[in-house]
């Protein structure tokens, strides 16, 4: 008798054993709608067993281990001499080895090559998020480097490479290579044309010799780091490689790890150059437009990255609430709890749609095409600013959903939780974004243009996205003095496209939803405010993951 009262009744079981792909229909639609027929019928074929990796309970299980075991920093060995390592533990190395393998590195040798890695990316990002910066960063060096003709063609073919090596060791003698990067210095932050970092010319062509410091450098056991230094010829991009080319250890000192609320698998470090070698990227005082779309690349894997927490968190509440009986039925049928996840979905799938478009968008100017190239100028920054904003309060509300359950750590909501500020953070946090919209609109007319036209198609679908148009057209028609409200210009931006975008793409009823609440006012500050005569059943359904 004594056991009787350790029944375990009314809870959900674990959200485990599935396929992350399938079960995402915002996913799978976007993939099959932003491919060409053969890159499409591959996706379809490969992606979902990367999905089922993902959704495995081995796969979650590294994933918590390598949150719950930082990395320790080891700056000399037993002997005293200076070795400046990081210690992962080997969950970390199993899933960065499955996150290489699975070409998350690889977007750029392949037709839709961007979209089929921003999937996998948006599902990898549900495992543990940490890994997802060196493999953001490695992809996200290529465009950088192939402003040296020489230097890309010697270095592509490891960082798209799908081996992971992790012993540090002459990058000429590794089957593949992850890269970092070092912009932020602690008197400058985001402003880098503050960066006093200073680059010395050598007798070799194209070598200089670093000496300063960076605040933030991600990824430090990385093979390969861009940054920015100051060179005679004002700002410019370096290569600083770990190991040099004779097998000796370049001066990469890192002082210390970086103590984070989130991401804590991942190691971010401060490191000091004293006489660090580094081969130049792109001209001298060129540095930052060399490096611009290597920022570029990275702040779409923010998007992308904050569109799968928010995927998580909601699948994690709607299963949670499909299962759980309280008032006399399933959760998921209460009028409010319903109201409750269908507001967070939307919020999901609209984060997902414009990640994806966006995706596409990257591949189609990869081919040449000038027009959505354009529009990449525009609604990255818009995106980056309003997609990863929205990412905590989804995270937080989900919890919620889970009531005590979800502020467990065995829940796994509050490892959502912790890491959902880091994407708005990074790369750029919000004023940052904001301007560079700002920026774009005032040089860039081709940007507004292409935006334009892309949000034009949807024009006549709903009244509430052609009043949304109509009100952003005019705020548009006076930019004097806008540096004051670039925020919401990036907000109406951002959700007018999210609009357009669902009304062209989504059912009905999501569309429908989104457009009364994101665009018509007719929703609260607070999720689960949504009018309730919309078929809010139909949208929570949709978001609902199969197991």
């Amino acid at each position: 008798m004594a056991g009787s009262t350790h029944t375990v009744t009314n809870q959900a079981p674990p959200l485990t054993g599935y396929d992350v792909f399938t079960s995402d229909r915002v996913l799978t639609e976007a993939v099959g709608r932003h491919l060409a027929a053969e890159p499409r019928e591959e996706a379809l074929a490969e992606l979902p067993g990367f999905g089922r990796g993902c959704g495995s309970f081995q796969t979650q299980e590294w994933g918590t281990q390598a949150g719950d075991h930082p990395p320790v920093l080891r700056t000399h060995d037993r002997y005293g001499h200076r070795v400046d390592e990081v210690d992962f533990h080997p969950a970390w190395h199993r899933l960065l080895g499955k996150g290489v393998s699975a070409g998350l590195t690889d977007a750029w040798s392949r037709p839709g090559g961007q979209v089929r890695r921003a999937a996998a990316f948006l599902m990898w990002t549900q495992v543990e998020a940490g890994t997802c910066c060196p493999l953001s960063m490695t992809h996200a060096a290529v465009p950088a480097l192939r402003a040296d003709p020489e230097l890309a063609a010697e270095w592509e073919p490891r960082l798209t490479s799908r081996v992971y090596d992790r012993e540090l060791r002459p990058a000429h003698l590794k089957a593949g290579v992850l890269f970092g990067m070092g912009m932020t210095e602690k008197q400058g932050g985001s402003d880098v044309r503050a960066n006093t970092t200073s680059a010395r010319p050598l007798a070799e062509e194209g070598a200089y010799e670093l000496t300063g410091h960076k605040w933030f450098c991600s990824a430090p056991m990385s093979d390969g780091f861009l940054v920015l230094a100051r060179a005679p010829g004002g700002l410019t991009c370096f290569l600083v490689p770990r190991v040099l080319a004779d097998g000796t250890r370049n001066v990469f000192l890192i002082q210390r790890l970086k103590n984070k609320l989130g991401n804590r698998s991942n190691a971010s470090a401060e490191v000091e150059f004293a006489g660090t070698w580094a081969r130049r990227v792109g001209a001298e005082g060129r540095g930052v437009p060399t490096i611009i779309d290597m920022v570029a690349a990275t702040r779409l894997d923010c998007v992308l990255g904050s569109a799968g927490l928010m995927r998580q968190a909601v699948a994690q509440a709607v299963h949670h609430c499909a299962y759980r009986e309280a008032f006399g039925g399933k959760l998921a049928d209460k009028p409010l709890m319903r109201n409750v996840l269908a507001d967070l979905a939307i919020e999901s799938e609209a984060a997902t749609t414009l990640g994806l478009r966006l995706a596409a968008a990257c591949d189609a100017a990869a081919g040449g095409d000038e027009a959505e190239r354009a529009l990449l100028r525009l609604a990255v920054p818009a995106a980056k600013y309003w997609v990863t904003k929205r990412c905590a309060p989804v995270a937080v509300e989900a919890a919620e959903c889970l009531g005590g359950n979800g502020y467990v750590e065995e829940s796994g909501l509050p490892r959502l939780v912790r890491e959902s500020p880091l994407n708005s953070i990074w790369e750029g946090a919000g004023n940052v974004q904001a301007l560079d919209v700002l920026r774009a609109l005032e040089r860039e007319p081709a940007a507004l243009d292409a935006y334009l036209t892309e949000v034009g198609a949807a024009r006549g679908a709903d009244h509430r996205l052609d009043a949304a148009i109509r009100d952003l057209l005019t705020d548009l028609a006076d930019l004097a003095a806008a540096e004051g409200r670039a925020r919401l210009l990036a907000e109406r931006l951002a959700l007018v496209l999210q609009g357009a975008l669902l009304v062209r793409y989504a059912p009905p009823e999501v569309a429908d939803a989104f457009c009364a609440a994101r665009l018509g006012g007719d929703g609260g500050a607070a999720f689960g405010t949504l009018p309730p005569t919309l078929d809010l059943a139909a949208v929570v359904e949709r978001a609902r993951p199969v197991v």
